[in-house]
């Protein structure tokens, strides 16, 4: 009887090893076709609209009249629109600043407007600016109320709206973020399908996954987290929270519609003629953000993680004490604020540990 129980274990064993792996083949062609399908399925009439916040000028009488008697014309224009005008760095353009992107294109627009006028002196530079904050607020309560009767939600808070339609104006490596959330929505509810989720669900999920961005640059904290913490403050579930939150993985998943939207959100954003930034100027700014670290006494390593949202710094434990990390951690940030020029925050990370080994012989 031992013997053909030990026998019976063995076969049941290798019998559930075979279905096991089975299973795992058949879930991996099936999440191929759904993929597949899905992707296919979903056709964007054009490329994702790029943005640029650079001025072309028709000649050098242009440039004078923009800079005014003493200056006092650019000035007005920064005080008006709160962006920095780089003026001398390239022949006949003008380059505007600024983290704010709904900021950014007022002045771009009141700038352009300017200078089909030609009267350009403080007065009417205050009046072009408040006209052009006028016209985009209404764009953008607008751009946001389409996103969202475009797949049917009638109970979204106005503000979230509004942080929609700023998505517009916003960019992430150049491709349009409103239109990418759009595509995520879009796929994420033909995936959810296929899944036997709840398509309208996912495709909230998916909408609103980026609604952090809108206001990244005036609040600290990732976009993911901020976009949770404005999704709860203006009343939507749990659930919607949650995988808006867990879309970077910065938090575990709570559901499979942050698997979801994370998938979508990779597909929209990797999808040719999305996104304009080369793979070299990628692995540029990570290099860079490495070496600062690096050239900091007592740091042993330095690795970017979250496409650079996050520096991990690994230290000698003989050299830094837990009372320098501390210092070290802000030295490095302060250092970063001054080299690079980013939207948003970057996470210092100082790791310092000790470890004894022994060998037992």
């Amino acid at each position: 009887m031992e013997v053909l129980e030990d026998e019976t274990k063995i076969k049941n064993q290798k019998f559930i090893q075979k279905i096991e792996d089975e299973t795992r083949q058949i879930a991996k062609q099936k999440s191929i076709d759904i993929l597949a399908t899905s992707m296919q399925r979903y056709l964007s009439e054009q490329v994702t609209l790029h943005s640029s916040s650079v001025i072309h000028l028709s000649n050098e009488e242009v440039k004078g009249k923009i800079i005014g008697k003493e200056g006092r014309n650019i000035r007005a224009l920064e005080i008006a629109t709160g962006m920095e005008f780089v003026i001398g760095e390239t022949p006949d353009t003008v380059i505007i600043s600024g983290f704010n992107p709904v900021r950014r294109e007022i002045a771009k627009r009141s700038l352009n407007k300017l200078i089909q006028d030609g009267r350009i002196n403080p007065t009417r530079i205050e009046e072009t600016v408040a006209e052009c904050e006028r016209t985009i607020n209404e764009e953008i309560e607008e751009f946001g109320r389409q996103a969202v009767l475009e797949f049917g939600f009638s109970d979204i808070h106005p503000e979230i709206i509004k942080l929609l339609g700023k998505l517009y104006f916003r960019t992430s490596y150049t491709q349009n973020v409103l239109h990418h959330s759009c595509e995520v929505a879009s796929l994420a509810k033909m995936i959810a399908y296929e899944l036997g989720l709840d398509p309208l669900i996912a495709a909230r999920c998916g909408l609103l996954h980026d609604i952090g961005k809108a206001v990244s640059s005036e609040i600290d904290g990732s976009h993911a987290s901020v976009g949770a913490n404005l999704a709860r403050q203006y009343g939507e579930s749990s659930l919607i929270v949650s995988s808006i939150a867990s879309h970077h993985e910065e938090v575990p998943f709570s559901s499979s519609y942050g698997i979801l939207v994370l998938v979508a959100d990779a597909i929209s954003a990797s999808r040719p003629g999305a996104r304009r930034e080369s793979l070299s100027s990628y692995i540029q700014r990570l290099d860079q953000l490495e070496k600062i670290a690096i050239n900091f006494e007592g740091v042993k390593k330095s690795y970017a993680f979250q496409a650079g949202r996050e520096l991990r710094v690994i230290v000698d434990e003989s050299s830094v004490s837990d009372e320098e990390t501390i210092i070290l951690a802000r030295d490095i940030a302060k250092k970063i604020e001054e080299t690079i020029n980013f939207p948003g925050q970057i996470k210092v990370n100082v790791i310092r540990e000790s470890r004894v080994i022994e060998y037992a012989r």
